[in-house]
Order: structure tokens, then C-alpha cells, then sequence
């Protein structure tokens, strides 16, 4: 039988000196240590009382305790003044050379719109002047128009894109928890109106070189449906049918059909050779030679660039 050991026997036995070792309660260097709990932190309160903090903003205001803050407010003000007045004398110089009202030399009575008007139904195949003019007679402007737009997004994308599904949840990016709504009526509303939204935008975009209209306004319109669907059902939904995958290839294809159009278009048009897109009868749908192409990509661009803006400054990703 194992009989009971005195406590100082104990105490001074290799198991309890190794147990108290483990315990931190003794160091072979050391000696004892007194086992205390640590402090309570208290939460830090304010750095100022709140009567300080009216005092500090007399401080930020008062240039004369802050000389460099005095001196750049000097020069500030001093270099605005300047560049103002600067560019008022450039645009007063520049209307100054402008012509008088009425004079056969201004723009509106030159040789240029008068070709437009005159001449722009045969050489373009449009009805409507307006679009004939900026997608073919000056088509190289519409396609920085629309290089800005895919450029934008670009930035865009790389500023608030979140390509990490689980950094987007940890973000909680993924709709706020709040999507889709759970509103009936928006819903059935928009059940109803997303799909007549999206008919129009196209019916603009097709009769652009027929009536007032075109890509921009029509993928405007398009865009605005996009919106008004995942706003009501979620992105969940949306991007069943339209992904971050199908937007760059939409995107990217339009941009590079429209630059291909163009391209050849000059190349023939230097040349004063045919191109390959026929001007058709004016009046009808399948008319308009190059307008009808261009007016799709333009659509097709603006119509992802609203909806991508709208996406990824809600959630962080398409």
C-alpha cells in the first residue's frame, strides 16, 4: 500500500517541483513567481472633453498660429486668381474671332452641313441625317466616343472589382444581405415592364438610321432594363443569363467589330474603292450600309457600361 507523503515532503519532491514548473508557478532561475491577474484594460475614452473640441477648431482656422498654413493659403489663393483670369482671356480671345451673325463664312453655312444635307442620303443610305453624319461622315469621332466608354469601365473594374467570392463575403458585398427585395410589387412590375424596357432599346437601336435614335440611346434604354431587373430580383438571376464572362466577351467583341467596320470603311473610302456593305434602299430596316453594324456595337457598349457601373458600385462584381 502507498502511504500518504507529508506536505513539505511533497513539496519538495521532482514531481511537485515539475508540476509547479508547468503551472508557471517557479522557475529553476528565477525562484517563486507570484501568480497575479492581469489588469483590466479600460475601454480609452475621449483624447478631448468636448468643449476642447470647438477650441481645436478655432486652432485649424487661426492661419496666424500656423505660418506655413498661412503662406500656402496665400499662394493658393494667389495662384487661382491667376489661373482664372487666365483662362478668361483665352476664351475671350477665342470669341473674339468668331464670326458674326449672319456671315455666309459660319459653320452653319459652309460647304460641310451642306454636304450632309444634300448629299448625305445617297452617299449614306440614311434617312435620318443626323445619325449618317456621326457614323460614317465622321465614324472615326463616334469610335473614341465608344473607346472612352469601354476605357472607363476598365477603370472602373480595376478600382472596385472584387474577383474573390470569399473576400466578397467576408466583405458582405454580396447584395448587403438585402437582395433580391421582397417586394411583391416591384417584382410583378417589373416582370412586366423589364422585357417591353428591353424591346424598346432594341427597336431604337435597329431604326437608328431610320428615325431619331441609335446606339447610344438605345443601349441607354437597355442598360436602365438590366438595372431595374437586378434591382428587383437580385444578381443571382441576372447573371444567368448575363455573367462576368459573357460581359467581356460582349464587350470586347463589340469594341473590336466596331474598330474592324471602321477600319475598313477608311481603308476603302482613301482608296475610292467599294466597300462591302451595301447602302440597300432607303426607308427599309436592312439599309443604312455600315450604320446598322455600328449602331449594335455602340448598344451593345453602352448598354454594359450602365449596367456594369451600376454593379460593381453596389456589389463589387457583375
Amino acid at each position: 500500500m502507498s502511504r500518504k507523503r507529508p506536505q513539505e515532503e511533497y513539496n519538495n519532491s521532482p514531481a511537485c517541483r515539475f508540476k509547479r514548473w508547468l503551472n508557471g508557478e517557479k522557475d529553476p532561475f528565477v525562484g517563486t513567481l507570484e501568480m497575479k491577474p492581469p489588469p483590466i484594460e479600460e475601454e480609452p475614452g475621449p483624447p478631448y472633453e468636448p468643449s476642447d473640441y470647438e477650441e481645436i477648431k478655432k486652432m485649424s482656422r487661426d492661419y496666424s498660429r500656423n505660418e506655413r498654413l498661412k503662406t500656402y493659403s496665400k499662394v493658393y489663393i494667389a495662384v487661382s486668381i491667376l489661373i482664372c483670369m487666365l483662362l478668361i482671356m483665352i476664351l475671350v480671345y477665342a470669341v473674339s474671332y468668331l464670326p458674326s451673325v449672319g456671315e455666309k463664312s459660319n459653320p452653319t453655312n459652309n460647304e460641310v452641313p451642306e454636304r450632309y444635307i444634300t448629299e448625305g442620303l445617297q452617299e449614306t443610305g440614311s434617312v435620318n441625317v443626323v445619325t449618317g453624319m456621326i457614323l460614317t461622315y465622321r465614324s472615326f469621332d463616334t469610335f473614341g466616343e465608344t473607346t472612352v466608354l469601354f476605357i472607363a469601365t476598365c477603370c472602373v473594374m480595376i478600382l472596385l472589382l472584387v474577383e474573390n467570392e470569399e473576400k466578397r463575403k467576408k466583405l458582405k458585398l454580396d447584395d448587403y444581405g438585402k437582395e433580391p427585395l421582397q417586394d411583391t410589387v416591384l417584382k410583378k412590375v417589373a416582370k412586366l415592364v423589364c422585357p417591353i424596357i428591353f424591346l424598346f432599346g432594341i427597336y431604337i437601336i435597329l431604326n437608328g438610321h431610320l428615325s431619331p435614335g441609335g446606339g447610344f440611346s438605345g443601349g441607354a434604354v437597355i442598360g436602365a432594363g438590366m438595372i431595374l431587373y437586378a434591382a428587383a430580383f437580385g444578381f443571382t438571376k441576372t447573371q444567368r443569363f448575363f455573367n462576368e464572362k459573357i460581359y467581356v466577351i460582349v464587350k470586347v467583341t463589340a469594341l473590336l467589330l466596331y474598330g474592324l467596320i471602321a477600319l475598313h470603311y477608311f481603308y476603302t473610302g482613301a482608296n475610292g474603292l467599294e466597300h462591302i456593305f451595301p447602302l440597300g434602299v432607303p426607308g427599309e430596316i436592312l439599309s443604312g450600309g455600315i450604320i446598322l453594324p455600328i449602331n449594335i456595337c455602340v448598344g451593345t457598349e453602352v448598354a454594359c457600361t450602365i449596367y456594369a457601373f451600376y454593379a460593381l458600385f453596389r456589389r463589387g462584381g457583375l
